[in-house]
């Protein structure tokens, strides 16, 4: 059995997705972009503050699925420049205390609307 998960405090979904999906005791929640509540682009250059607002609406995600940000267990990194891989690490130290989430990162040639990052992730319950 599963079961959508929808918040008003995160972005809205942008197509035929839902923000997550709980099934038993694992969430997965949607790649977030760096957009704002309403649904609009954060309107700044500065990667980190994009990635800080993806956390942002992550742990929106993880609150409406009756969860929290350190319950994450994967993370799953799409960037267009691995460059940014060190801003990721810096931002994540914000959020995230040992022992952190499993995680991967790729370099992918684009993301929607055009965003430099795009992180979805897996919650666990139990």
């Amino acid at each position: 059995m599963k079961t959508a998960i929808y918040t008003s405090d995160a972005p809205p979904a942008i197509g035929t997705y839902s923000q997550a999906i709980k099934t038993g005791n694992l969430v997965f929640m949607s790649g977030q972009i760096p957009l704002t509540t309403n649904g609009e682009l954060l309107q700044t250059d500065d990667i980190k503050l994009q990635i800080r607002q993806i956390f942002l609406n992550l742990e929106a995600v993880a609150k409406a699925a009756g969860g929290r940000l350190d319950q994450i267990v994967k993370l799953t990194v799409f960037l267009t420049d691995l460059g940014n891989f060190s801003s990721v690490n810096e931002v994540m130290s914000e959020f995230f205390l040992e022992p952190f989430p499993a995680r991967a990162a790729v370099e992918v040639a684009g993301l929607p609307k055009g965003v430099p990052v795009e992180i979805d992730a897996i919650l666990s319950l139990a």
